[in-house]
């Protein structure tokens, strides 16, 4: 049995770890609050982005549809971008993206596809090139600073310059989004050929005529889509990190504490036992002499 001395030292070594536990908590709220904001001012432009493209999409049908709506014509070549964190200390926040992306990297290996990988993110990076290091092509650190569009920005054109160089057929986005501070989904999105939802188009009844035409609006307008699609990905990711990581460090306080609690509980009965084994040693004693 531990003696009172070792177990002050630990209740001590507990209580350093709850003081840097709640402080990470209090960082997380604050951090949070910004980076939820962000992410749900980007989700109206997202969805009008979507919205725009659906119905220009709906006027564009066959060889003269631009090659990011309609494709190359085959789904051998795959590139699968994995956006999740640098760091840690935020539960299974990463380590669900990470899944999702291994059971879908797992499923294209299985049927015979080729695979190309770009992480986001450290965790992912590290995570997933055990496995599928061969498979890598370039990683892209978040960083302290929130995210911006010109972090979007370099990894919408390395995708690209994949597309127009006839290296992949298909690009599918996996990230985290951001339901509420308790709720983040894992998420797979396919950005190439980019997924038309049909009932964002024509809202209301409403028809429009372009100029120029619709071609060439799709060709200007859908490559900026995919930095949208990775910036709101970016953002999602943001706040789903500081809500998984606030969670995390609270859950870690309170655990500290009951801990602590138990510690004290057994040191005190620890304490009173070696009291009373010295009371009954000089009874004892008394009683002999």
């Amino acid at each position: 049995m531990a003696s009172v001395k070792e177990m002050r030292t630990r209740i001590a070594s507990v209580k350093s770890i709850q003081k840097i536990t709640k402080a990470l908590q209090m960082v997380a709220a604050a951090k949070l609050r910004r980076a939820q904001t962000a992410a749900e001012n980007a989700r109206p432009y997202a969805r009008r982005m979507a919205n725009v493209i659906a119905n220009l999409s709906a006027g564009v049908s066959g060889p003269s549809a631009p090659r990011l709506l309609a494709g190359t014509g085959s789904d051998q070549r795959h590139l699968v971008v994995v956006a999740t964190s640098d760091r840690g200390l935020a539960g299974g926040f990463n380590s669900g993206i990470v899944r999702a992306a291994r059971e879908k990297i797992g499923n294209l290996l299985a049927d015979g596809k080729e695979v190309k990988i770009i992480t986001v993110g450290r965790k992912g990076r590290d995570q997933l090139r055990r496995t599928y290091g061969k498979h890598f092509i370039a990683n892209y650190e978040v960083g302290l600073k929130p995210a911006t569009f010109a972090l979007a920005q370099p990894i919408a054109r390395k995708v690209l310059d994949l597309f127009e160089a006839d290296e992949v057929d298909v690009v599918t986005l996996i990230y985290s989004r951001f339901k509420s501070v308790v709720s983040q989904v894992p998420t797979v999105r396919q950005l190439i050929p980019a997924e038309v939802d049909e009932t964002e188009a024509q809202p209301n009844g409403s028809f429009y005529e372009y100029e120029p035409d619709e071609e060439a609006i799709l060709e200007v307008l859908l490559p900026q889509n995919i930095s949208v699609q990775i910036l709101n990905a970016l953002l999602q990711n943001e706040a789903g990190f500081y809500a998984a990581q606030m969670t995390a460090t609270d859950n870690a306080t309170r655990n500290a504490g009951d801990l602590i609690d138990n510690l004290t509980i057994q040191m005190n009965r620890t304490r009173q036992a070696q009291i009373t084994k010295e009371l009954i040693e000089i009874i004892s004693g008394a009683a002999a002499v």
